[in-house]
Order: C-alpha cells, then structure tokens, then sequence
C-alpha cells in the first residue's frame, strides 16, 4: 500500500504551487487563485472517491449512483471536475472554463456555498483576468498550477488523517498573511493568539459559538475545536467579500459543514437574527480591525438593535462599537473575549463612559496585555478582554501582563505553548471564589476589586495594576573606583607599549596628535 499523504507532503506541494504567481501579481491577490484551486482539487477528489464507490456497490447502475451522488456533502459537475479541465490545460481559453467550472460548482451547491446570502463566493476571483499576464503567459500559468496540484491525490484513503486539508489551508493562510505583511490583518488572525482567545473562552458542548468580524474563520475553528466533541454551532460575518470567501471554503475544508457565514457589514448591517433581535450566543470570540474610521457613527445613532445604549462611540474609533455589538450578542450566561489595541482600556470621553457603564455592570473577567509585534501588519502590542455575564468572582477584574513572554521571530514575535498554558493556568486560577483580591503572581497578574477601579477612575491600563517594575541594582562605589583605577592603568600600559612601537618606525605621538 503506498505511502499516505502527510500535512508536510502537501504544504510542500501546494507552497510550490505559489512559484507559479510570485512576481506576477502579489500574494494578497494570488492567494485566492491558490486557495480556491486546492478546494476544487478537494471536493473533485472526494466526489471522484465516492463514485467509484457507489459503482461497486450498484453494479454501476448509474441512475442509483447519480441519486446516491446528489445526496453527498458535495455535488461535482463533469465540467467543473478538476480532471476535465486537468485535461483541457493547454486550452488557449482554460482561464474562461475554470471560470465556468466554478460557477456550476457553486450553482450546483448554492445551499452549501453561502447561498442563504444570495452571493458567490468565486465572484472575487477571475482565472481569465488580464492581471495574470498576457493570453500566452495567462494560460502557462494556469496551466503550471493545474500541472502542480494533479500528483495531490486528496481523497480520504490518500490522506494520513482527515484534517489534512483544512491544516494546509490553515498553512497557506498563515504564509500569505506573512507575505501579505498589514493586508493580511483583515483576514488572519495568528494561530498562537487565536488558541489562546479559544482556550479563555472555552465553550461547553451544545454552544451557540460566533465570531462578528471572523476573516478567514481559522478563529472561529480554533473555538470550535475547545469544546472537545462535535456538539457546537459555527456563526460568523465578515465585510471583505474575498475573504468571506476563504471563511466558506475553510469551514468545509475542516469538515464544519453546517457553520453559517454570512458576508455584510455587521455593524451596519448584522445578519444573525432571530426575528427582528440579534440572535444571542453562549461564546464570542473577535479580533476586529483596530481603531476602525467611518464604522457608521452616523447612520447608528438610532441603532435598530439599540446596541449602543450606554453611549455611541467616537466616529473615528470603531473598537468600542464592535465590542458593544458583542455584549447585547450574548445570552445570560454567555462569554467573550475580543482581541483590542489598549487605547480601549484607558481613553476618555465617549469611549471612557462606555467602559465605565460595563464595568458597574460586572462584565469585565479579565484584562491580557499580549507581546508587541504578534500580528501582522502592526508592531503594537495588544491586549485580550474577557466579558462573562456568570463572573464566578463578582467585583473583580484579574489583569495579566504577558507583554514579556513571548518566543522572538523573524518578522513576528510568537506566543510559544508554555507562554499560553501560563495565561491560561492563571486566568483558570482566577475562578477559584476562595481568592481574594491582591497580587496573583508578582510582575504577572494582579486581581483588582471594583474599589480600586474607580479610585482610578475606570481606567484600565494594565501598569496601573500590574507592578512589573525592576529595580536597579545598587551601585558600589568602592568597586566603581576601583575598577576606574584599573581601566587608568591598563590604559597606561597600552599607551607605553604604542610609544615603544612608535619609537621603533621613527614616529612621535606628538607628530599623530598634531
């Protein structure tokens, strides 16, 4: 039996795959040619797979193996199979049938593609655009990247385990994001920040988990997969239309058939309701885009949903709109935790009135300054706040300073395992009622009662509760002198011996000062 296929196997081949681009247009736009091709290799090599099944089993009676194929995960028309236009790759109009191919693809499984939005999720991307080159160099092209993907035998039995797929889409995401340097924030969240946000938010089976700015989704998975089974709902919306897209082929990819993604503005427009009201979730978990100008201050002023109520947050600053959307999401019981630049934490005016409401309301859990330079496209540093509408520890907000823990890297700093399970174990801490207020971990954590808050006026900048001050060492004077004295006389013999070599060439100090 030949060799499974590994998630290295096919990072390598479908990282090699990207040559054919590079140099040709940038990695924000030919990531989706990239991603888009591996989910039609994907869904190709399941359909095919499954045929061949069916075969067998009816004797290849092909109207009971037609009427089997329309009720699998996915339906491949012949023209949109990956191996007809395998086939066809040397056709001076391949970009057009590609183009044509995704088309039926998605025609034939609107319900799955994001249909209930009425859009399509391949409207962003042109296999016939003039971007890719002139019509001899378009078609080379498509032709190399149909020739690079044929050897990935994708389908089940190839594959050393199930999510094989959804890892090297996850991997490509991240090394477009890399590439794409400030492009990618809006659609990659980096995989250490979004399992902590996962692991502080963690969900009990049967939740209802959503993300309202949820870019690619790999967060949104990333949540899914803490509550330990498969008894969890998806939600998410998110503006970009390329990047809802990626968020539509990514669940599939991870087997999260039924996650509802819906493309739109959703502060503007939110898409997740029941009735007339925001839909409530038991978890929320964001990285939304930071300090958003023009986020709909104006037309929000009277807010539908009445999201806004503890105040409209400034037009230029769109942090706090995006976390007031979260809270009046949540149910009774619900949890989020919602990544943010630490102005959030400390401004005044409207912003300031905003976050003292919510914390006379109790809602704040926690308060997390992460490392500088975690995300791409911006070097600050960032924080994570955790909302709980259950707070076991009433009154009380716990702030960590992670801003030192961290793993150096090439162009960004990693949160490394034992830098998360240190957060986590301290914040897992914090649950214990018996707990009173005062140091958790000196230069680390600290848990602040509401006495304290307001003694500084709401602010929450972690420095003003966490002490992670070093003082300096204590200077000894007599070791001081006496190691001026020894610098004096080393130097005195350095010069002496110069004099000595300076004599021997016929040379005077006095003729180099002068």
């Amino acid at each position: 039996m030949a060799n499974k296929i590994t998630q290295k196997d096919i990072n390598n081949t479908v990282w090699k795959a990207c040559d054919t681009f590079r140099g040709t247009i940038d990695p924000a736009q030919y990531k989706d040619y990239i991603l888009t091709m591996l989910f039609l290799k994907y869904v190709t090599d399941v359909y095919n797979e499954k045929k061949e099944e069916y075969f067998q089993k009816y004797d290849g009676n092909e109207e009971r193996v037609q009427r089997a194929l329309s009720r699998e995960r996915f339906v491949v028309p012949e023209e949109s199979n990956f191996y007809y236009l395998y086939e066809h790759r040397n056709n001076p109009k391949i970009g057009e049938m590609i183009n044509h191919a995704l088309a039926e693809l998605e025609e034939a499984n609107r319900e799955k593609l994001g249909g209930q939005d009425g859009s399509n999720i391949f409207r962003n991307i042109d296999f016939n655009s003039s971007n890719l080159g002139d019509e001899k160099g378009k078609v080379a092209r498509l032709r190399d990247l149909l020739n690079d993907f044929y050897p990935l035998k994708l389908s089940s039995d190839n594959l050393e385990n199930n999510d094989v797929i959804g890892g090297a889409y996850e991997f490509l995401i991240a090394n477009f994001a890399s590439d794409s340097g400030k492009k990618a924030g809006e659609f990659f969240t980096p995989a250490e920040v979004s399992t902590l946000l996962a692991k502080l938010t963690k969900s009990k089976p049967g939740s209802r988990i959503y993300d309202p700015t949820c870019g690619s989704g790999s967060l949104l998975i990333k949540a899914g997969r803490e509550v330990g089974d498969n008894n969890f709902s998806l939600y998410g919306q998110e503006s970009n239309g390329s990047t809802w897209a990626l968020a539509v082929m990514n669940m599939y990819l991870h087997g999260y058939d039924s996650a509802v993604i819906r493309w739109g503005d959703t502060l503007r427009n939110p898409k997740h309701k029941e009735g007339d009201k925001l839909m409530l979730f038991d978890t929320i978990v964001a990285n939304p885009p930071f300090s958003l100008d023009k986020w709909g201050a104006e037309e929000l002023g009277s807010d539908t949903y009445n999201r806004f109520h503890r105040g409209l947050p400034p037009k230029s600053k769109g942090d706090w709109a995006f976390i007031s959307h979260m809270i009046e999401s949540l149910n009774a019981s619900g949890k989020a935790g919602v990544v943010v630049p630490h102005g959030v934490l400390f401004r005044g005016a409207s912003e300031g009135k905003i976050r003292q409401q919510v914390l006379e309301e109790d809602l704040f859990e926690a308060v997390i300054g992460l490392p500088a330079n975690l995300f791409f496209g911006t070097g600050i540093p960032a924080a994570i706040i955790i909302f709980n509408k259950q707070k076991v520890n009433k009154g009380k907000v716990l702030f960590i300073d992670a801003s030192k823990d961290f793993v150096p890297g090439k162009n960004q700093n990693i949160l490394g395992p034992e830098h998360i399970k240190h957060i986590v174990d301290v914040f897992t801490q914090f649950h214990d009622e018996e707990m009173n207020a005062g140091v958790v971990e000196d230069k680390f954590a600290y848990i602040a009662d509401m006495a304290e808050i307001r003694e500084n006026d709401y602010n929450l900048n972690i420095p003003r509760y966490v002490d992670t001050f070093e003082e300096e060492p204590e200077v000894d004077i007599k070791a001081v002198q006496t190691e001026i004295s020894n610098l004096k006389l080393q130097l005195a013999e350095v010069e002496a011996k110069m004099e000595v070599y300076l004599k021997e060439l016929g040379v005077r100090i006095t003729d180099l000062k002068n």
